[in-house]
């Protein structure tokens, strides 16, 4: 008998037929002899709706009572799903995250777990009943309610199955695993059958929308074999075939090292480029660029600084598109004047595309591969950055799904 946790997204909870169906699913794991916790998120669109209504009576809502407001998503689901065992004859109880409790800190709308007593869901399985736990909430020290940010039911339930030990954490989601790149961009895409945690932590945190990428440091950090597999398919269908289903995110040492050299292509149109020129080229420069964009909590991404010419040099970084306006603003108040630069510049019409593999640790000429591809399709690379795993290029946003499609196939991703 193993202990398996199963979690659902709002598109499996979006109505009371598919709980039913998410229920059958979860009866038919326990009928085979397991034990089981479920961590489903809030009904599709709910926990939007929820936030809308604060808005409405408050702009800036307060985030302790945001927190308090936007964990009522998941109770309701809970308690449904819970109904739905029940009435085809589980024992099934529910629980809140304060009720397990699961401990955060105080961070509200964005808070980290820190530590789940598991006593009393260890007592319910060992009594035969089904543990039905509310993702994306717990509770601080002080019994507030906190909630864990967008995504967040992903890292509930990861989390959930590190402090229960269990023997995998399966993610049910709208799509049936995880892809050598969004099919939807290229056609031929590959659902991967496995894939190392650090390739899909690379993957979450270069725009692969297939997992919260909290909740892949976390697998990686307790070592939780975690399955990404649909919720779409028959919830009868047979067990051993759903449990070999998706893609598994495991560890490089339990994989074939002489597996592809690379894993997928990851991309982010939620790019924008800003060059500080005419910058004095002596030390601390970069700080009292990066500094204040820091402080106004804008996150950079990919940083280059040229050769210093008559002791100036040219500052390039990127942020996220949406932050763009506000780090011009920043740069032209607090830091042009301050450092002496030339200009500020920008271009918010720029994307990121990455290749990802931990077959580059081992094999030569992927760089030299990539941007060969790329100038044979007449694409300039603005910027470039890498680490162990991965090289990511910035390019203007009317390439970024030729580059692709392009690079798809030339390290042969359609292939098996």
């Amino acid at each position: 008998m193993a202990l398996i946790v199963h979690k659902y997204g709002g598109t499996s909870m979006g109505s009371t037929e598919r709980i039913k169906n998410v229920a059958k699913r979860v009866a038919k794991w326990h009928d085979a002899g397991h034990q089981i916790v479920v961590v489903p998120s809030a009904m599709s669109g709910e926990t939007n709706r929820l936030i809308a209504l604060a808005k409405e009576i408050m702009p800036q809502p307060d985030p302790r009572e945001l927190d308090m407001l936007a964990s009522t998503g998941e109770q309701v689901s809970v308690a449904l799903l819970s109904m739905a065992l029940q009435s085809i004859g589980k024992q099934a109880v529910s629980y809140a995250g304060w009720q397990v409790p699961i401990k955060t800190d105080s961070a509200f709308t964005k808070a980290r777990i820190q530590s789940i007593d598991d006593a009393r869901v260890r007592k319910d399985l060992a009594e035969g009943k089904i543990v039905i736990i509310t993702g994306f909430q717990g509770m601080d020290d002080a019994g507030n309610i906190t909630t864990l940010g967008r995504g967040g039911s992903d890292t509930s339930a990861v989390a959930v199955a590190a402090a229960l030990k269990a023997a995998e954490c399966l993610i049910y989601t709208d799509v049936d695993g995880v892809y050598t790149t969004d099919p939807r961009v290229v056609s031929e895409a590959r659902r991967l059958r496995t894939v190392t945690f650090e390739e899909m932590l690379e993957l979450a945190s270069l725009g692969s929308k297939v997992l919260q990428i909290r909740s892949v440091e976390f697998a990686g950090n307790y070592k939780v074999p975690t399955r990404v597999l649909s919720s779409l398919t028959d919830p009868l269908m047979p067990l051993e075939e759903e449990a070999n289903s998706g893609t598994l995110i495991s560890f490089e040492e339990d994989t074939h090292m002489e597996q592809a050299v690379i894993s997928g292509i990851a991309f982010n149109r939620d790019e924008a480029k800003i060059t500080v020129l005419g910058v004095p080229d002596k030390p601390g420069i970069a700080y009292q660029i990066l500094g204040p964009v820091a402080d106004a909590n804008i996150e950079v991404d990919m940083i280059i600084q040229n050769q210093s010419v008559d002791g100036k040099t040219d500052f390039t970084f990127t942020v996220p598109r949406g932050e763009y306006v506000k780090a011009m603003d920043v740069l032209n108040k607090s830091v042009k004047e301050h450092i002496g630069a030339g200009s500020i510049v920008g271009d918010s019409k720029v994307s990121k595309v990455s290749v990802v593999g931990v077959g580059m640790r081992s094999h030569v000429g992927i760089a030299s591969q990539m941007f060969r591809t790329l100038s044979e399709e007449g694409i300039n690379i603005q910027m470039i950055s890498t680490s162990e795993i991965k090289i990511s290029v910035l390019i203007d946003e009317k390439y970024m799904e030729l580059a692709v499609r392009a690079l798809h196939k030339a390290f042969d991703l359609e292939k098996a």
